[in-house]
C-alpha cells in the first residue's frame, strides 16, 4: 500500500477520487493529552477495488491538505466515512470545511434496521462477510515508522467501507429512506455541534445544587477553565476535574492560600495562572449580576406525566419500531416520552421523518383518536370514535 507524504502526490490522488461517483475516508488520532485532536493518518479508498492509500500527515509534516479540502468541496462526489463526528471535528478545525455530500455508514446502518450506534466491525461481518483484525486498535498512531500490522489495520478502515455504502445506499433507495438519513446528517454538518462556547460550558456540569448564586460560580469556573484548555491545548480536566470545579464553586477561594486548603484541586492547579485565572472566576461569580445568573428550565419538573399515557406511549413506540425496523432509541428517548405524556410538543421524536414513523400517532394517542389492540404476537393501532368505541 502506498504512503503519501507530499501535498503534489495528495493532489494527483484527490484528483482521481474527484472522477469517481464515491470515496471512502477514515481517520486516525490522538487526543488523551490535548483539547483538540491531534491528526496522525487519514485512509482513503477508490471505488471498484481502486486504490487505497495513506495519508500521513506526521511523515509528511510539510504536506499541506488544502487538496482533500478541495475534494470535500466537490459536490459531485459522496464522501463515505463511519461514525464521522469526530473526523468531522478535525477536518472542521484543521481547514474549516465539511465533506458535501456526505455518506456516515453508522447512521445510515441505524436508519436500514441494524440497531443504535452499530459498529464498524459488526457491518463488516454482517455485510461484506469480512473481517477487522483488531490487535492494532488502542495503538498511538503518533508514532512513527508505522508497523506493517498498523498500515494493515488503517487500510482496513476504508477498503471494507466500499462494500458496506454500496449495499446501504441500495438498501436506503429501496426503502425510501434517504431523506431519513439526510436529517440525520445535518447535526453532522453543523458548525455549532464543535465548537463550545466558553460561556456556555456550565451546561456540560452535572450538579444537584441549582441556586441561582451556585450556578453563576460553576458557570464563571467552567468558563475560565473552557478558555484555558482551549488556548493551551489541553484536556479541560488536566486543568480540573468537575468534582473540584463544583468544590471551588461551593467553597469560593479568594486568595491562594484558600486554594491550598481544597480537598480535590490538584497541586499544579494550586499555583501560576491556573490559580490566578480561579481566583478570578470566583470574583465573577460572586459578582455577577442577579438578572445575568443562569436559570435551570425547569419545564419538565413541573410536568404532570400521566404515568398511564407514558406506558402507552412505550407500547406504541416498540409497536412502531418493530414495524419500521430502526431503534426505539433511535426513534425517541425516555425524556421525549415523558415529554409527550405531559404536554410538550418540542421533541425531536415530533419532527421529521420521527414524526412520520411515531409522532403523528404519538400525538393521536395522547389525543384520544386512537388506541392500540393487541393482535397475535403484535400491537396494532386502530381508530377510536370521539366515545372513545373503535371505528368501524
Amino acid at each position: 500500500m502506498r504512503t503519501i507524504t507530499t501535498t503534489e502526490a495528495l493532489a494527483e490522488y484527490c484528483a482521481k477520487a474527484r472522477q469517481q461517483p464515491y470515496v471512502t475516508i477514515d481517520t486516525e488520532f490522538l487526543r488523551e493529552r490535548t483539547y483538540y485532536s491531534r491528526l496522525c493518518l487519514i485512509q482513503m479508498a477508490l471505488p471498484n477495488n481502486g486504490e487505497a492509500v495513506l495519508i500521513d500527515p506526521i511523515a509528511g509534516s510539510e504536506m499541506k491538505l488544502d487538496p482533500i479540502f478541495e475534494l470535500f468541496r466537490d459536490t459531485s462526489v459522496v464522501k463515505v466515512f463511519h461514525a464521522a463526528r469526530q473526523d468531522l471535528e478535525i477536518f472542521w478545525f484543521e481547514g474549516e470545511v465539511f465533506p458535501e455530500p456526505l455518506f456516515d455508514t453508522q447512521v445510515a446502518a441505524m436508519v436500514c434496521g441494524f440497531g443504535e450506534q452499530v459498529g464498524y466491525e459488526t457491518l463488516v461481518k454482517k455485510i461484506v462477510r469480512g473481517r477487522v483484525d483488531k490487535t492494532s486498535r488502542f495503538t498511538d498512531w503518533s508514532r512513527r515508522p508505522l508497523t506493517d500490522a498498523q498500515k494493515t489495520y488503517a487500510i482496513s478502515d476504508v477498503t471494507h467501507l466500499r462494500g458496506i455504502y454500496e449495499e446501504l445506499a441500495r438498501q436506503l433507495k429501496e426503502n425510501g429512506r434517504e431523506r431519513w438519513l439526510q436529517e440525520e446528517l445535518g447535526i453532522l454538518t453543523d458548525p455549532n455541534t464543535y465548537v463550545i462556547d466558553p460561556e456556555q460550558a456550565w451546561r456540560r456540569v452535572k450538579t444537584r445544587t441549582n441556586t441561582g448564586r451556585f450556578l453563576g460560580m460553576v458557570k464563571a469556573l467552567a468558563a475560565f477553565r473552557e478558555r484555558h484548555a482551549q488556548t493551551n491545548n489541553v484536556p479541560r480536566n488536566r486543568v480540573f476535574k468537575d468534582d473540584a470545579l463544583l468544590e471551588l464553586a461551593s467553597t469560593r477561594p479568594r486568595s491562594r492560600e484558600d486554594l491550598g486548603k481544597s480537598r480535590l484541586l490538584l497541586r499544579e492547579a494550586r499555583k501560576g495562572v491556573i490559580a490566578e485565572g480561579i481566583v478570578a472566576a470566583v470574583e465573577t461569580g460572586l459578582n455577577m449580576p442577579d438578572a445575568e445568573l443562569p436559570k435551570v428550565n425547569r419545564d419538565r419538573e413541573k410536568l404532570q406525566v400521566n404515568p398511564a399515557i407514558a406506558d402507552m406511549l412505550r407500547v406504541l413506540l416498540k409497536a412502531k419500531s418493530e414495524e419500521s425496523g430502526v431503534a426505539a432509541k433511535l426513534i425517541a428517548s425516555a425524556a421525549d416520552l415523558d415529554g409527550i405524556a405531559g404536554g410538550l410538543r418540542e421533541a425531536a421524536a415530533l419532527r421529521g421523518w420521527r414524526h412520520e414513523v411515531f409522532g403523528a400517532d404519538a400525538l393521536r394517542l395522547c389525543a384520544g383518536e386512537i388506541g392500540l389492540t393487541v393482535s397475535g404476537q403484535s400491537v396494532r393501532v386502530i381508530d377510536l370514535e370521539p366515545n372513545g368505541k373503535p371505528r368501524a
